[in-house]
Formats: structure tokens, C-alpha cells, sequence
């Protein structure tokens, strides 16, 4: 029966080998040497561990016919020690800052996050302040306006709106114009000559707005032919200039230019 036994473990006995990796933790591994014991001040390098991880091929026993090897493979690699080049204060890991020279890197640290950050924090604020005073797209998409003159008849007066208000833009006749033009300034309450308020004497460009209390004046009427407000009686020439009436000031001028049979205003 016992020769029976003995010849059935011969054929029972199964052994399994494995080698370790990283990605595939094993059973662990009998180590000869039962502790390891290091000096609190000896500083742990490669070669001082290389003594004492197991090098051949070792044996676990995990059962009455089975054994476990263990491989640990690549322990021959020797990895390069660059503890001559580290400071002194980087080489002990559990002490602590004790000196000026061994906190500066934190000092430098929190002071650059902090100017990093206060910089970031001025510049979105003076961002945000300076977009607040800007125009709107709505006030700048109207910042200029291109009238073709082709379409104005001669002796009439058409409105725009340029920037929220009326722009008056009259072409005018050869009569007008004489008649504009040899005004006396003495008799004006505003003395301007027409020739200051029309570069080109047939087209006149002026914002109608009253320059009594805002009112939009009427074109083509009035006492002196030019522009009538009806609110207070404020009577313009058909230079823009006030002729009778309460308003202190002549109609205003806004800035423009000619281009190619376009009236580019703004």
C-alpha cells in the first residue's frame, strides 16, 4: 500500500513557474535572510538593497505535491545613483527645513504663485473695466454711414439716421447757395460763412436736432427757407445757421467726406 502511495505522488507531484512583473503581482517569496535591518542614518541605495533581494530562482510549498516557483526576473539591472549630485537637504526625505537655504525653494515657490495669480487677477479686471467703457456693437456697427448722393434730386433735403439721431442731407440749388453765401455775418447770432459749413457748396450735412431744447426741426420751411422747429419757433437758413428764434446755435456739422458719388459721414 505504501509502495502504492509513494509511486501515485511521483505522478501527482505538479510544478508551477512564474515569473514577476509589475503588472502581475505572485506569491510571495521565501528570503533566506529573515530581516532586514538599516541604520536610521544610513540614506537606502540601490547597492545597499542589492544585497539582500533574492537573486535564483526560489520555491514555495503549497500543498503535499505542489510547488510554486518564483522567478524575479531582471534583478541583475543596475540602475544608475545620482546621490553625489543631490543637496544634502533633499537626501534625508522625513526632515524637515531647518535653515534660510533650505526653504527657499518654497519661498520662491509661494512667491510666483502669488505674482502669477495677482497678475492674472489685474489684468481680467482692467480687461472687464475697459470693455464696460467701450461702445456696444450696436453703437459702432452706426459709427459711419455711406449715402449714395445720386439718389438726393437737387432742391430736396433727406434724413438719415447716423448715431441714434437725424442727419439732414440737402442738395442745393445754385440760388441757394448765392443767397447763402452773401448772408452778412453781422446780421447772425452765430456768424459762421457758409463756406466754413459746406466743403462742396451744393451738399449740406447737418445733424437735426434743434439746438434750442433737442426738437428735430422741419426742412424746406421756415422764414429763411432752410429749417423750421416748430416747438419754440427757431428759424434756420438753408446753411443750418439760426436765424430767428430762441436757439443760441447754429445746426452742427458732424465730420464727413466725399468719395467717388458716396457721402461717407463719421
Amino acid at each position: 500500500m505504501i509502495n502504492i502511495a509513494s509511486k501515485a505522488g511521483n505522478y501527482l507531484r505538479a510544478t508551477n513557474q512564474v515569473v514577476s512583473s509589475g503588472l502581475r503581482p505572485l506569491a510571495g517569496a521565501a528570503i533566506e535572510k529573515k530581516s532586514l535591518v538599516v541604520d536610521k542614518k544610513e540614506f537606502l541605495t540601490v547597492e545597499s538593497l542589492g544585497k539582500d533581494l533574492p537573486i535564483l530562482n526560489h520555491y514555495v510549498q503549497s500543498g503535499l505535491t505542489t510547488k510554486t516557483q518564483v522567478r524575479f526576473a531582471h534583478t541583475d539591472i543596475q540602475v544608475p545613483d545620482f546621490t553625489p549630485y543631490r543637496r544634502d537637504s533633499t537626501k534625508r526625505a522625513n526632515a524637515k527645513a531647518q535653515t534660510a537655504e533650505e526653504r527657499k525653494a518654497f519661498s520662491y515657490a509661494l512667491v510666483g504663485a502669488t505674482t502669477v495669480t495677482t497678475a492674472y487677477a489685474a489684468k481680467v479686471l482692467v480687461t472687464d473695466f475697459v470693455s464696460s467703457m467701450s461702445a456696444s456693437a450696436d453703437v459702432l456697427a452706426l459709427a459711419k454711414i455711406e449715402i449714395k448722393l445720386g439718389d438726393i434730386p437737387e432742391g430736396k433735403s433727406v434724413t438719415f439716421k447716423w448715431r441714434g439721431k437725424p442727419l439732414f442731407i440737402r442738395h442745393r440749388t445754385d440760388e441757394e447757395i448765392s443767397t447763402e453765401q452773401s448772408v452778412n455775418l453781422s446780421e447772425l447770432r452765430d456768424a459762421q460763412h457758409d463756406s466754413e459749413r459746406a466743403t462742396d457748396p451744393k451738399w449740406l450735412v447737418v445733424i437735426g436736432v434743434c439746438t434750442h431744447l433737442g426738437c428735430v426741426p422741419i426742412a424746406n420751411a421756415g422764414e429763411f427757407g432752410g429749417y423750421y422747429c416748430p416747438c419754440h419757433g427757431s428759424h434756420y437758413d438753408a446753411s443750418g445757421r439760426i436765424r430767428k428764434g430762441p436757439a443760441p446755435l447754429n445746426l452742427e456739422v458732424p465730420p464727413y467726406s466725399f468719395n467717388e458719388g458716396l457721402l461717407v459721414v463719421g
